[in-house]
């Protein structure tokens, strides 16, 4: 019997655990987080926690017909560990991922970069770059002052901002999808005039960042994902039916 696995974090992966749901495919979805589980349909088994490369290569251990990788764009290291579990088991390996969509704004390609491009002024600034970016933007010259961030609501998280100082009050603890005019409100709590995000796509949320700061006069800085091979959600559908008809 056709058997997937699915590594999810994107709402592609989403949807792909919603399609295999639907067509009665027999599917197992692997998450990081409680929400990430809470997202996945009725009908597919979840497995919640965060996995390293030996756990994942346990978790796969020849049970699969094939493995799609639909985590985050920006999970690089989750993305290997998945691609190496899958080599050492033997296993189909397919991965997922975003289409592109027209960056606008100034772009950066790392942390590296940003830290360096927001140390040149001193404006404020509104991160949607999630709770992972916390540290490296502590480099940032007076970020306590300066930056508010925009993470999910989590005590977890809430406590981390704590420990590395950021201003409680200008932490936003707000759960996404946003439109355009919820990021507008955003920026102009904050008076920030700058954004950050990821290259996120058009699932990502990233038009709705773009009109926002555009509406409100705030310059967008886009951290670009790193380029990668894979397929696009519909090829992965037509390489999934085609393999079930063997």
């Amino acid at each position: 019997m056709y058997r997937l696995l699915i590594f999810g974090g994107t709402t592609e992966g989403r949807l792909l655990a919603e399609y295999c749901g639907r067509e009665g495919i027999s599917a197992d979805v692997s998450v990081a987080t409680d929400y990430g589980a809470s997202l996945v349909p009725e009908g597919v088994r979840v497995i919640c926690g965060r996995l390293d490369a030996e756990q994942m290569k346990a978790l796969i251990g020849g049970r699969y017909s094939a493995v799609v990788d639909a985590t985050h764009p920006y999970a690089v290291e989750a993305t290997e560990n998945i691609r190496r579990a899958c080599t050492e088991t033997g296993t189909e390996y397919l991965r997922l991922i975003r289409k592109s969509s027209e960056v606008c704004g100034r772009t950066v390609q790392n942390m590296e970069e940003l830290t360096e491009l927001l140390n040149a002024g001193d404006d404020i600034i509104l991160s949607t770059l999630g709770s992972k970016s916390l540290p490296e933007l502590t480099k940032v010259r007076n970020y306590r002052e300066r930056i508010w961030v925009r993470v999910l609501p989590s005590e977890k998280i809430l406590e981390q901002c704590r420990e590395l100082g950021y201003d409680e009050a200008k932490v936003i603890m707000e759960k996404g999808p946003f439109s355009a005019e919820q990021n507008a409100r955003h920026l102009r709590k904050s008076g920030a005039g700058i954004l950050l995000t990821k290259e996120s796509g058009a699932t990502g949320g990233y038009p709705e960042k773009a009109e926002a700061a555009q509406v409100c006069g705030a310059e967008i800085v886009t951290l670009i994902r790193p380029a990668e091979q894979g397929y696009s959600f519909e090829e992965i559908i037509k390489i999934i039916e085609k393999e079930m008809k063997q």
